[in-house]
């Protein structure tokens, strides 16, 4: 059964990939593959959706969150994000 599909409003278009230029400089939570959450300031990405994050942290729990710093988050390992800025 066909079920309908809404677009991803970060795509640009087909074949260019994300749009994720109003997210620059904006704090986002990203959520990983394996239930993975980092949290950080997004300084740039590509057409596969590969971010660099700085001031990275990763979210391990509530209470137990670790400091990464600058990170390449691989975009095939990106499930969601979520700005947590106002754009």
């Amino acid at each position: 059964r066909d079920l309908p599909r809404t677009p991803c409003t970060a795509m640009a278009s087909k074949n260019a990939g994300p749009d994720l230029k109003r997210y620059l400089d904006k704090t986002l939570s990203v959520r990983l593959n394996g239930g993975r959450q980092v949290v950080g300031t997004l300084r740039g990405y590509d057409q596969f959706l590969n971010m660099v994050l700085e001031e990275a942290i990763h979210e391990v729990s509530v209470e137990e969150r670790h400091q990464i710093g600058e990170c390449v988050i691989r975009g095939s390992s990106v499930c969601s994000f979520e700005c947590l800025d106002a754009l």
